[in-house]
């Protein structure tokens, strides 16, 4: 499970369960009575937010002016012609509002997938499916449905909003007969990674010749998620054999000599050669080694989003885009090697204020996680890179090994990093940025220089989206519930 700091939208869902289950019991008790429930009664009990609009070219006064020509039709000795006139409109107005009434009576819109989650520039199919599930046809029947992206298909009606990443309205047509059915078919292609919303979608319909019209938007939105793009790890400019060095553990009960757990104050019973001389000259008292029974490699990736040196200077999104695949990449990389993976990073993810946090483990869902949270990954930092790596550091396995992925290496981070070396961490360093990499001695440290990781071709291999199991990744929270089920109008 990943840890509470990372679930986007737990208190949403919870309360939008709260505001369903009260308008359950509402519903309920009003059926126990013997009443009949409003529309918006029974749609606010599924939990679906419905906005209605009615419009017609019928005034207000329609009505009493037909029934002002009956009454001078029956007062003139049964004109003809003003009775006449007086039934055509008063028969007008009563067809025309019952029809009003019925016309989305029934109506149901089911969007669809293929799959949702994949990687950027894989295809994806929407299917539309719409059924009039009533006797009543209709003569025309519009959704207008949002989109992140523009379908590939050609002569689709398409209009381009006003919003900031681009939005889409997907307009479609039908013509239903009385329990009637039809479906179409569309391919999205997302270019970049991230969550992307579809939906809400509006429904409109009316008679042939338009006198009346009702409209209808639904709060049916899902969430496609697109995972950064993941690189052989030589395509970073690292060794494709042992890249952080010789990461083989022996698993025993026994203290690991090797691998350095941390330092405490000298004990007499101590050994002589486990004092650590060098924090010992540091803090002006004797320190001994503390070392760790190792049972396994862990690889953490500590992930900086702060492109920039100084934070009002903005940030470059081509070079966190950079960051994100290099973290990706190197994640993947650790999972092939049967090594527990975590990430960290120093961004909020939609909807919360808490950096990222997905703890190392072993499990067949583990890169699924990692890349859930680096798809949410955003440019705005929770804090700075260097308190991330001296909070959580004291919390993670003293086996591992931390890898630090950043556009920028400034002496802070340095400071970081070789206090961290000194504690007897395994510390690495993966840096993005134009200028020469710092003098950090003990430190592995790699310089990937801008161009490289260069746009793959085709989609990355080695790692099938369809493969990851839809029901692991549906146990990281997402930025919005996602709703797979048919919206019924009535």
């Amino acid at each position: 499970m990943l840890q509470r700091d990372i679930e986007l939208v737990v208190l949403e869902r919870d309360e939008k369960a709260r505001r369903r289950k009260a308008a359950r019991a509402r519903l309920n008790e009003k059926l126990r009575r013997g009443e009949l429930p409003t529309f918006q009664e029974i749609v606010e009990a599924r939990g679906l937010v419905v906005r209605e609009r009615r419009d017609s070219i019928f005034s207000d006064a329609w009505v009493p002016l037909a029934l002002l020509f009956l009454i001078l039709g029956l007062a003139g000795g049964r004109n003809a012609a003003l009775l006449a006139i007086g039934l055509i409109m008063l028969t007008i107005h009563l067809v025309a509002s019952w029809w009003q009434r019925n016309a989305l009576v029934g109506v149901t819109y089911l969007r669809s997938f293929d799959r949702t989650r994949v990687f950027p520039g894989e295809p994806v199919t929407m299917s539309i499916e719409v059924d009039n599930r009533k006797p009543l046809p209709l003569t025309w029947l519009r959704f207008d449905d949002r989109l992140p992206v523009a379908p590939l298909e050609e002569g689709v009606i398409a209009e381009v909003t006003g919003e900031t990443q681009g939005s889409y309205n997907l307009q479609n047509v039908f013509s239903l007969s009385g329990n009637g059915h039809v479906q179409r078919t569309y391919t999205l292609r997302f270019p970049v990674r991230g969550y992307y919303r579809v939906g809400p979608v509006v429904y409109r319909s009316g008679d042939l010749f338009t006198l009346f019209t009702v409209e209808r938007e639904r709060d049916y939105v899902q969430t496609l998620v697109v995972y950064p793009r993941i690189y052989p790890i030589e395509a970073l400019g690292l060794p494709a054999r042992e890249p952080f060095g010789d990461l083989r553990v022996r698993q025993s009960l026994f203290a690991d000599p090797i691998k350095t757990q941390g330092i405490r104050d000298y004990h007499p019973r101590d050994r002589f050669r486990d004092v650590h001389w060098k924090a010992s000259a540091r803090r002006g008292r004797l320190q001994t080694k503390v070392y760790d029974p190792s049972t396994g490699m862990n690889l953490v990736v500590f992930l900086n989003v702060a492109t920039m040196h100084r934070h009002w200077m903005g940030y470059d999104p081509a070079q966190l885009e950079r960051a994100i695949s290099v973290a990706a990449s190197i994640a993947s990389y650790g999972v092939e090697q049967k090594w527990g993976v975590g990430l960290y990073a120093n961004c909020a993810v939609p909807k919360s204020d808490q950096p990222i946090r997905v703890p190392p483990g072993r499990s067949p869902d583990q890169l699924a996680h990692v890349l859930e949270a680096l798809a949410a990954t955003t440019e705005f930092a929770t804090g700075s890179i260097e308190k991330l790596l001296q909070q959580e550091s004291r919390r993670l396995p003293w086996a591992a090994t931390l890898v630090l992925v950043t556009a920028h290496t400034s002496p802070d981070i340095a400071a970081v990093l070789l206090r961290l070396m000194e504690a007897g961490r395994r510390v690495a360093l993966i840096s993005l940025s134009a200028e020469p990499l710092p003098a950090l001695p003990g430190i592995i440290s790699y310089h990937v220089p801008p161009g490289i990781p260069a746009p793959p071709v085709a989609p990355p291999t080695g790692l099938d989206s369809r493969a990851l199991s839809e029901a692991s990744l549906a146990r990281v929270p997402v930025p919005e519930p996602l709703y797979d089920g048919p919206e019924v109008e009535g």
